[in-house]
């Protein structure tokens, strides 16, 4: 496959070939993003290309495209997340694509959508979150708007585009037919407001960011301890149970007041007030195994110091390592999909800047050396 971004690492790491196409004039921008640089790569860059083949191409001269297109001939797919139009401009596009490979999938990632009357507007993760309703929803009651602190957007965009091209493979194989995936941002933040929509265009009443709350469930928060932060969900009538037993107020199960989760979503302040006192009297370090023993949902609030030593963690295998291509060890945040014939557990680095090229015009293109000098004097490669 000619790889995207995020969701050319998520294919790779299921065993797909990718190959990232670049400009030999500097490459993708995100090697070039600051603060942190391994042997001159950005560790942004790092952090979502790896298990991919990089070649430089200039698509702007006509022997740039002869070589994509070739590429292209042999391709299950082509994923990309430039500018709505980009592709048109240089006749790049599924239309002209499918001429070449009729079984060729192509998937484009942008903010608006290919033929949306909004495509030309620039459109990055922000933009997204605030345009689709996530930043109205993240934050405290009556705080500022704010942005998720991960790039949700980009990431489920991403997620969504790898879905759909592994549904349009299935598809090909049964028709032999390829075709045109739209993966718009927009689309994939209105689609993760999910049950905020659902309320919303139900009742009328627009909703506002709930901290770590929930509008339906009670207790569902974060709390205070003596030394640290943990979150409790204890919503259903077991947990609930369970946590008043921990918590020494088995009075508290049985108050009208608090009886169910209806009753304590009416009385939400008094119990929260309660709660939160009760938590903040003893440490993390004891809260938290007494909830797992009594089977209360819970976990710590982990900084990413404590993500990657977390037991839970580790045993996934999401800290991993891989070789950088000029020496040194790269660590990054490993593959969550498991699966028992495929584990997906053998990481190629991030590569250079078109590390690939003369591998991939040799063995997959069928040039010569020489033809490959000729392509790197007239700089095309």
């Amino acid at each position: 496959m000619i790889a995207g971004p995020f969701t050319g690492m998520i294919l790779g790491d299921l065993g797909a070939e990718m190959i990232k196409v670049e400009s030999p004039d500097g490459g993708d921008s995100a090697r070039a993003t600051p603060p942190y640089f391994v042997h001159g790569d950005s560790v942004y860059f790092q952090s979502f290309n790896r298990n991919k083949k990089s070649i430089t191409l200039d698509l702007k001269k006509e022997k740039g495209k002869e070589i994509f297109l070739e590429l292209v001939r042999k391709s299950d797919a082509v994923i990309d997340n430039l500018r709505a139009g980009a592709l048109e401009k240089l006749k790049l596009d599924y239309e002209n694509l499918k001429k070449i490979n009729p079984r060729i999938i192509c998937c484009s990632i942008t903010g608006y959508g290919v033929k949306s009357p909004f495509r030309d507007l620039p459109a990055f993760d922000l933009m997204l979150q605030a345009r689709g309703g996530g930043m109205s929803l993240t934050g405290e009651p009556g705080g500022l708007p704010l942005r998720m602190g991960i790039s949700i957007v980009d990431h489920a965009a991403a997620m969504l585009a790898a879905t759909a091209i592994l549904a349009a493979v299935h598809h090909r194989e049964k028709t032999g037919q390829g075709q045109m995936i739209d993966i718009p941002l927009l689309n994939a933040m209105v689609s993760l407001l999910t049950y905020n929509a659902g309320y919303y265009l139900h009742s009328g009443k627009v909703p506002g960011p709930a901290g770590s709350s929930h509008a339906s469930f009670v207790p569902y928060a974060a709390f205070r301890t003596k030394t640290r932060w943990i979150v409790v969900d204890a919503h259903l009538p077991k947990f609930w149970e369970s946590l008043c037993r921990v918590i020494d107020r088995e009075g508290l199960a049985c108050d009208p007041r608090f009886l169910d989760n209806e009753a304590r979503l009416k009385n939400r302040g008094e119990i929260m007030r309660t709660l939160e006192e009760i938590f903040l009297a003893r440490p993390a370090e004891e809260w938290l195994p007494e909830l797992e023993k009594n089977g209360v949902p819970c976990a710590p609030i982990n900084s990413l110091d404590q993500v990657f030593s977390d037991p839970a963690v580790l045993d996934q295998k999401m800290l991993v390592e891989t070789e950088h291509p000029r020496g040194g060890k790269l660590r990054l945040a490993g593959n969550p999909i498991k699966m028992s014939e495929t584990p997906g557990e053998t990481f190629d680095p991030p590569p250079m800047l078109g590390q690939h090229t003369g591998e991939i015009l040799k063995n997959i293109l069928g040039f010569s050396s020489e033809q490959i000098e000729s392509l790197r004097a007239e700089k095309i490669i």
